[in-house]
């Protein structure tokens, strides 16, 4: 009996005892297949939703923040999502909102740090007309837009300290006021935040709200950058040649083994979005039909530094441009030179 305790921890299906019955060993196989199948259809389904994420990765790392996500989602809960540019918060944003019960409700995104500060409060909370220069007409605000969802607000240590206060009392009472008006509007909301700051320094310095801190600091989930994570290179690599090539019309090429060990030996400062402007830029510009090691060296920009700046070819960055017609210009250009 001991022993079979012991199989049974071990990963034994069953325990067969002797004497062998042929119908009980048929029976047991037949059980132990449905099991094997069910269980890789659930891991099939998880991939798939996890594709569905864009949150490409098998490492621990990627995992543990996938693991963090799927607990949270289902819950009320704030969650402060933390993690260098280009690691991939938002995507762990709009996760938590897909698995969570208000996945048929809006996501509303805020770019804290692309707003001006005169201009944020307005955008959050919405304003009437003629309540300030330019309010031509009512207006609601991203509160308000999000009603019954979720609202993601990106880069929120960049958030004035003014706007930090309306915002604090919005998590408190669950009431906005446009500006210009008296009336209070009530909103249902889930609000996620994210940034690349550390904001216990943001709060010594004076420049973010301790008690904002703490009303959203509920659920921290850290996004751990692409160094720390290099053995998902391979599967982000051809996530994006995928994506690239079948739904966004780049030059269909396949990429060199020997070119994606390239890609993997590589820091990535700018991590995940910095490997994607990367490899857009190998499809596009690559010699041949398959991007090779020596595509990466001439393309991609120095071994520290990624993909995000230039490549000795006079190109920059591709987020400098605005569109693929403007890249394709001024490749041309330098080629030519």
């Amino acid at each position: 009996m001991q022993t079979a305790v012991e199989a049974t921890q071990l990963g034994a299906y069953d325990i067969l005892e002797k004497p062998l019955d042929t119908d009980r060993i048929l029976v047991t196989l037949r059980n132990a297949l449905s099991h094997l199948a069910l269980h890789e259809e659930n891991a099939q389904l998880r991939q798939r939703i996890e594709s569905r994420y864009e949150i490409v990765g098998r490492s621990r790392a990627i995992r543990a923040v996938i693991d963090q996500l799927e607990k949270v989602a289902g819950t009320p809960a704030r969650v402060l999502i933390t993690g260098e540019n280009g690691t991939g918060k938002e995507l762990v944003a709009r996760a938590i909102h897909q698995r969570s019960a208000r996945a048929l409700k809006p996501f509303v995104e805020v770019n804290c740090a692309a707003i001006p500060g005169e201009l944020i409060e307005s955008e959050l909370f919405g304003h009437l007309k003629g309540s300030f220069t330019g309010a031509t007409s009512d207006r609601a605000g991203k509160f308000e837009q999000a009603n019954g969802g979720t609202l993601f607000l990106d880069e929120v240590g960049d958030m004035s300290l003014a706007a930090q206060a309306k915002v604090l009392r919005v998590l408190q009472d669950g009431v906005i006021t446009r500006i210009g008006g008296a009336k209070p509007v009530s909103v249902d909301v889930r609000v996620l935040a994210a940034t690349n700051k550390n904001l216990d320094d943001e709060i010594a310095a004076g420049r973010f709200r301790e008690d904002l801190f703490y009303r959203l600091h509920v659920v921290p989930i850290l996004v751990p950058p692409l160094r720390e994570r290099r053995e998902d290179i391979p599967l982000l690599v051809a996530h994006f040649v995928d994506v690239l090539t079948q739904r966004e019309g780049v030059p269909p090429r396949t990429i060199s083994a020997d070119a994606v060990d390239r890609l993997a030996s590589r820091d990535w400062p700018g991590n995940v979005r910095e490997l994607r402007n990367t490899i857009e830029r190998l499809l596009i510009l690559a010699s041949g039909p398959q991007v090779g090691a020596d595509d990466v060296d001439r393309l991609a920009g120095p071994a520290g530094g990624g993909g995000g700046g230039g490549g000795g070819d006079g190109l920059g960055a591709l987020a400098d441009y605005r569109t693929f017609e403007e890249f394709k210009h001024a490749a041309e250009r330098a080629f030519l030179l």
